[in-house]
């Protein structure tokens, strides 16, 4: 089954596609207090919803990259409902190959849950702060271990320990790449609990809604193994944050 359409059909009902509030990223939106047209750059940006609540709050000039092309279709059409005049735009493709224009840098750059386009969280940081002028924010949202995992949960899941960090070394991995951290939401079980259920709902929507789809055995599949490995192992083993760095000089 395509990715791309799978991680489509789970996110149907999500505009963020990741268990976090969207009531606590209001408060760090507050924090952001960009000037109208700040350079606002997305690296696996979804459906664009943050960038688009940007748009709405600070009138920014954004970029939105990402390689589903149902993300990009989804954003391109909440772009044109919500702030058809704003000049913010979307591209299809690896975010890892995109290059700035020469002299080109951002008041703000984000990897929200996507952090594998770079090869891990700590090249993400480092690539972002890359892409950012002196006083702007990074912006980077990953999970983290709460406990040690346990090694079925790993093997079910086709993690080590080393996949991810805790939440202490995401904060520390920015300090030492040159930027302060001076932010974090973190999502509580309720938030993990609400996104994953909405995955389970919308599956069983589709396939009952789409009964010829080839694809609804794999999907399904798929999706009690996910369900299954959350209810079991994850809940209690993996957080979520959104991590807010500044780039000081």
């Amino acid at each position: 089954m395509d990715r791309w359409k799978y991680y489509d059909i789970i996110h149907q009902r999500h505009s963020l596609m990741n268990p976090v509030d969207e009531t606590k990223l209001e408060r760090l939106y507050d924090l952001l207090e960009l000037k109208p047209n700040a350079s606002v750059i997305d690296i696996g940006c979804g459906k664009g919803e943050m960038l688009i609540r940007l748009a709405e709050k600070y009138d920014i000039k954004g970029l939105g990259i990402d390689k589903s092309p149902y993300c990009v279709r989804e954003a391109e059409k909440g772009k044109r409902q919500r702030v058809p005049q704003a000049d913010v735009r979307f591209l299809e493709m690896d975010g890892a190959q995109y290059k700035a224009e020469s002299g080109e840098s951002s008041h703000l750059a984000m990897c929200i849950g996507a952090t594998w386009i770079y090869g891990g969280y700590r090249n993400t940081v480092r690539a972002l702060g890359g892409m950012t002028r002196s006083s702007a924010f990074v912006m980077v949202g990953e999970p983290f271990w709460r406990t040690n995992p346990p090694r079925e949960y790993l093997q079910s899941e086709g993690l080590s320990v080393d996949s991810f960090g805790t939440h202490h070394g995401n904060a520390t991995t920015g300090e030492s790449e040159g930027l302060r951290l001076v932010y974090t939401v973190v999502s509580s079980q309720e938030d993990w609990d609400r996104s994953e259920g909405l995955h389970w709902s919308t599956a069983a929507e589709y396939a009952l809604a789409h009964p010829e789809d080839t694809d609804l055995e794999e999907l399904l599949a798929r999706d009690s193994k996910e369900r299954e490995s959350y209810l079991r192992w994850g809940r209690d083993t993996l957080g979520w944050a959104v991590y807010l760095f500044r780039k000081m000089r």
